[in-house]
C-alpha cells in the first residue's frame, strides 16, 4: 500500500469528486491509497482505519469459516465503499478484501471525522441508497446463479475477474463460487476453448474473443 501525496492525490480527489457525497469540508480526512495486485485493503477481524471509497481497479471478497476453508464471496468493482458496515455498527470487519489489480481507494479516517459522517443527511442518504443497491444486487446475483447454465455465468466471471486479457483465478475457489463440481468447471472452461473464446496457458488462460464471451454473458442480463 502507497499513500500519494501533492499532486497525485489532489488529482484523484477532484477526479472522483467525492466531495459531491458530503455536506461538510471532507478533504482534510482523506487520503489516496494505491494498492498493487495482491493486497490486503482490509483484513479479516481487523478493525478499519478508514472508510475506503475504490475507484479504480478489482478486489476480491472472502470470508472464513469454523473449519478453515476459506470461500470467495464476490469480486468488487469501483465505484464502491468498503468499511461502510462498520462505521454504523462499530464492528470489525468480517471479511477479507484482496486487490486481483492495482487499485485506487479514496480513504477517509473514521476517528477524526465519525461524528460529522453519522450526522451528515447527505452522506448517509448516498449510503442508504448504495446499501439497498448493493443487497438487489446480491439478491440478482443468487437468482442468476440458479437460472442460467454454468458457461453464461463463467464468461461473465472470466470477463469480470480478468487481468489485461489474461484470467488467473484458482478453478477449486471458483467451483466453490458456483457450486459446481471441479469436474463440471474444467468441462466449461473446455467448452469455451473449443469454440475459440479462451486459450489456455500455463496456469491461465487468455481471452481469444471478448466478443463473444460478452454475448454469453450478456444473455444473463
Amino acid at each position: 500500500m502507497n499513500s500519494l501525496k501533492g499532486s497525485e492525490k489532489a488529482y484523484y480527489i477532484e477526479k472522483y469528486t467525492i466531495q459531491s457525497l458530503f455536506s461538510f469540508d471532507i478533504s482534510p480526512f482523506v487520503q489516496v491509497f494505491q494498492f498493487e495486485k495482491g493486497d490486503f485493503i482490509i483484513q479479516e477481524g481487523s478493525a478499519p482505519e478508514y472508510l475506503f471509497y475504490m475507484v479504480e481497479g478489482k478486489a476480491k471478497l472472502y470470508v472464513s469459516h469454523k473449519n478453515g476453508k476459506v470461500s470467495l464471496i464476490n469480486f468488487l468493482i469501483p465505484p464502491i465503499f468498503m468499511g461502510e458496515i462498520e462505521l454504523l455498527n462499530e464492528e470489525k470487519y468480517s471479511k477479507s478484501i484482496q486487490t486481483s489489480s492495482k487499485c485506487i481507494c479514496l480513504g477517509i479516517a473514521i476517528e477524526k471525522c465519525k461524528e460529522k459522517l453519522l450526522a451528515d443527511a447527505h452522506f448517509l442518504k448516498y449510503l442508504c441508497i448504495f446499501l439497498s443497491n448493493k443487497s438487489t444486487a446480491h439478491s440478482t446475483k443468487y437468482t442468476k446463479h440458479q437460472a442460467y447454465p454454468l458457461e453464461n455465468k463463467l464468461a461473465e466471471f472470466i470477463l469480470l475477474s480478468s487481468h489485461e486479457d489474461i484470467y488467473r483465478e484458482k478453478h477449486t475457489e471458483i467451483s466453490d463460487y458456483f457450486g459446481v463440481s471441479y469436474r463440471h468447471l474444467l468441462h466449461t472452461f473446455a467448452q469455451l476453448s473449443e469454440a475459440g473464446m479462451i486459450e489456455k496457458i500455463k496456469m491461465s488462460y487468455k481471452i481469444l474473443d471478448r466478443e463473444k464471451l460478452q454475448a454469453l454473458a450478456d444473455e444473463i442480463k
